[in-house]
């Protein structure tokens, strides 16, 4: 009697397992899903370029005139971490660029933010700024200390793209020249 009960026990255990699948299958299948949507969840970053805009004590440096394809998908200002600005790309070719700037000491903050990068003994001209090139195990990066702040403009992008985002990038110590994120249209006048 105890054998027949145990082979009940595994015949109801691979029954149910069976009504389990069955019905997880109907539900995929019903339920909509884009398998080639582009899974990016991209941020309007106004608001806080505004804030830090206010806030820092250099000059804020945002890009302008970027297509729709640069997609801003992270920003942060941490007045209290040496007043940094942070705000992240993924370029036209789904490569990570960030712009980075604070008032820390360009020693100990490049690094951090480039992922250990170190600098190597080139430049690169950029319109009328001439940037210094880092490289590193994850990151590039081109950096430029001015202002009393450091700017870095860092990523898995290739030094023509992190060129092309830091000719795009327009400094402002207010609100007046806030440019509008990569495909959204500035907010309309009221």
């Amino acid at each position: 009697m105890a054998g027949m009960r145990g082979k009940q026990t595994v015949r109801g255990m691979i029954q149910s397992m069976a009504v389990i699948c069955a019905f997880a299958g109907v539900m995929y299948i019903f339920v909509p899903h884009d398998d080639s949507a582009d899974p990016t969840k991209t941020v309007d970053y106004r608001v806080e370029l505004l804030t830090a805009r206010r806030a820092a004590p250099y000059p804020v440096a945002a890009p302008a005139g970027l297509s729709a394809d640069w997609k801003p998908t992270s920003v942060t200002y941490k007045r209290q971490d040496a007043h940094a600005w942070h705000l992240g790309f993924l370029d036209p070719d789904g490569q990570y660029i960030a712009v980075e700037q604070s008032t820390a000491p360009p020693g100990k903050y490049v690094p951090q933010v480039t992922q250990r990068a170190t600098p190597t003994e080139h430049t690169q001209r950029v319109g009328e700024e001439t940037w210094q090139r880092w490289e590193g195990p994850k990151y590039d990066a081109l950096v430029r200390t001015d202002k009393g702040s450091t700017t870095v403009v860092t990523g898995t992008a290739s030094y023509e793209r992190l060129a092309q985002m830091a000719a795009a990038l327009e400094a402002a110590s207010d609100s007046a020249s806030t440019p509008s994120p990569a495909g959204t249209p500035p907010p309309a006048a009221s």
